[in-house]
């Protein structure tokens, strides 16, 4: 497998202004976002599993995929006679999240429009989002697993993951752990390597279930026991 090598578009007037422009002018078409979210569940798509997704053509697909590759937005690698197109890392999906959070925003109600099931559990890039990722990460307060603002893990909180058996990578360049901004719950959840090392858990053991396509997550009867049991939460 290797990366398909892009440039990025580059210009003699290289402001900050000019940079931040060219990124939101190549996010700013509906077809792209549809690309944009459905890479959102942090596996690689190929151009045409993309195209089925935002309802185009292949050959406009194509154009938009070198736009978004063009501008860093994602990228490409090649495996055999296929290519895959993933997000370019974390911090362009820690991007699209912020970015669905205050596109969220309404004056007239505070009641949010995200599909019930999407609200309650979905995957933010590597690790998990919605409602039920909030209490947990609200739970790992309430018990002293998390430092104060979320950045770390406290000792009694390494000593759980450990003990669960969840594995953080000690040579990750990204935070180990960070609070993220939930857009439908407009409160934090678990990000950063320690949220990806969870989800990972989850999934393995198949307390949880991806739903093929989308972001959306599936909490098994299994899970609902163990989740409830280990954070003292009601997961229905």
């Amino acid at each position: 497998m290797k990366f398909l090598k892009t440039e990025y578009v580059s210009e003699s007037d290289d402001s900050l202004e000019k940079s931040m422009s060219l990124i939101a002018s190549a996010i700013a078409d509906p077809s792209r976002v549809s690309i944009l979210c459905a890479l959102m569940d942090g596996r690689a798509w190929t151009a045409t599993e993309l195209s089925a997704v935002a309802d185009i053509a292949a050959s406009t697909t194509s154009g938009h995929l070198n736009r978004l590759l063009n501008n860093g937005l994602v990228i490409c690698l090649t495996q055999g006679r296929h290519r895959y197109y993933s997000l370019a890392g974390h911090h362009i999906a820690g991007l699209l999240e912020n970015l669905m959070g205050v596109s969220m925003h309404t004056f007239n109600s505070p009641e949010p429009r995200t599909p019930v099931n999407l609200r309650f559990a979905r995957t933010c890039y590597d690790h998990l989002a919605g409602e039920l990722a909030v209490n947990i990460y609200e739970c790992m307060l309430r018990n002293n697993w998390l430092e104060a603002d979320g950045s770390a893990l406290t000792a009694s909180g390494k000593m759980h993951f450990e003990q669960l058996g969840i594995e953080i990578n000690a040579r990750t360049r990204r935070k180990r752990c960070c609070p993220c901004l939930d857009w439908s719950e407009r409160r934090f959840h678990l990000g950063g390597e320690a949220g990806s090392a969870l989800l990972t858990f989850f999934l393995q053991k198949e307390w949880i279930t991806r739903v093929p396509g989308y972001r959306e997550i599936n909490v098994t009867s299994t899970g609902r026991d163990a989740i409830s049991r280990l954070f003292s939460l009601k997961v229905i």
